[in-house]
């Protein structure tokens, strides 16, 4: 008897050692994730303990992935904050990163790493859903949570991160963002959040970062966020919005003309200057199709100084939901295109890209058949070169041009309901 052996899935070696690969990926490794008992009073104790084991099926998966694409510079989006670092991405690093999670895989080390509290069940003392029940966390904390820092992020670079150069934009309130789209209720027409509500409001779900990262002596920044889903509200859409205004904030922040009224949790104000190099990381929970805004991503992707043409693809998007004309560009099993790599325009050159997918005829697929093996979304990734600034990143660079597309797309692409478990 002949047993033909399995696909092989091969991730795409780096074209140039001048190439740095950037990527980002919502591991699914927060606490819900792991019992399904109430968490609220374990926190982040319940993550520790699956990092100490050292042999958690879905977080040595999850470290396999990471180990087989090898980036340089990686953002983690939901991993619990733990605030002791021996206990949480030092212990990830050693007990998974550092250990060959198969015969395929090599170990991979980051000396450098960034990590802060996040706003996520950070509770506050509002009704802030309006359902009339006092929770303090979860819907009603600054965003949503069953503890603080649950979802959290982890930026992971083989790079030196400018430690004392980093801008966090955690307790920014969202008043304070020029012709904001703060929701109304359609029950009242008055404002959704009362006035000492108002007052502060953050508008960061988790947190917005600007971590400096030194490569070949040049200063990339990398702006690292996780946007509330624009789902789990009513009529007045007051997630829709706030993802959509999170997200403009980047929009804003790498416009030198906009980016004014910005001001970090050290009061500095102001974003980027005018053609400093940058990288947009995130599990954004925005796409061109299903729930958002309109024109939420859009505010990234036709964005004059992002290179937003470039879209990283699969085969596994596609065959996950070959009716979708932009399956290809999926990076989630719900049928979205949710996280993101996006580079400036100036000063950075994308080479080349891809979404981490095997198909289901193909070797590593046990690594993304479910949430279980790893998680519902998948790893993207970008090859970029440093370039000088006065440079501008051309569309026949990559091949990958989807400007008009794009056009397309938003209007005729089939919408698809995100229905899974409530991912942050």
């Amino acid at each position: 008897m002949i047993v033909e052996a399995p696909n092989p899935y091969k991730v795409k070696t780096k074209q140039s050692d001048q190439s740095i690969r950037f990527a980002s990926f919502n591991v699914s490794m927060e606490a819900e994730n792991y019992t399904s008992e109430d968490i609220e009073t374990k926190q982040s104790q319940i993550l520790e303990n699956e990092l100490a084991s050292g042999n958690n099926s879905q977080i040595k998966n999850i470290a396999e992935i990471i180990q087989l694409v090898r980036p340089d510079v990686l953002l983690l989006n939901e991993f619990d904050y733990i605030a002791d670092e021996n206990l949480g991405v030092k212990m990830f690093i050693s007990q998974y990163l550092n250990i060959p999670q198969s015969d395929q895989a090599q170990s991979i080390d980051y000396p450098y790493y960034y990590l802060a509290t996040s706003n996520t069940g950070e509770a506050t003392e509002f009704d802030l859903n309006n359902d009339g029940n006092f929770d303090s966390i979860k819907d009603d904390a600054y965003g949503y949570g069953r503890f603080p820092g649950h979802y959290g992020m982890v930026l992971l670079s083989r790079y030196p991160i400018e430690a004392s150069e980093v801008r966090s934009f955690q307790k920014f309130l969202w008043k304070d963002m020029p012709n904001n789209l703060m929701p109304i209720d359609p029950s009242t027409q008055e404002a959704w959040y009362n006035q000492a509500e108002t007052e502060v409001f953050r508008l960061s779900s988790k947190s917005h970062w600007d971590v400096p990262v030194k490569i070949n002596d040049k200063t990339i920044h990398i702006l690292a966020s996780h946007p509330t889903p624009p789902t789990f509200d009513g009529d007045e859409d007051r997630n829709g919005r706030r993802n959509h205004d999170e997200i403009r904030l980047w929009a804003d922040y790498v416009s030198a003309d906009n980016s004014s009224y910005i001001y970090d949790d050290n009061g500095q104000y102001g974003g980027l200057k005018q053609n400093e190099r940058f990288v947009i990381l995130g599990d954004l929970n925005a796409s061109i199709e299903g729930d958002a805004y309109p024109g939420t991503i859009n505010q990234l992707l036709l964005h004059p100084n992002v290179y937003g043409e470039y879209a990283p693809s699969s085969e596994g998007g596609v065959a996950n939901t070959p009716s979708n004309p932009i399956s290809a560009h999926h990076t989630a099993s719900w049928r979205m295109r949710a996280d993101y790599v996006l580079a400036a325009r100036a000063g950075l050159n994308v080479t080349q890209g891809s979404v981490f997918w095997p198909t289901s005829d193909q070797d590593l697929y046990r690594l993304v058949e479910s949430r279980a093996a790893s998680s519902d979304h998948r790893l993207v990734w970008l090859d970029i070169e440093i370039t000088e600034t006065d440079s501008t990143q051309d569309d026949a660079d990559t091949g990958g041009s989807i400007n008009i597309f794009l056009i397309f797309l938003t209007l005729a692409a089939a919408r698809f309901r995100q229905t899974n478990h409530r991912s942050q």
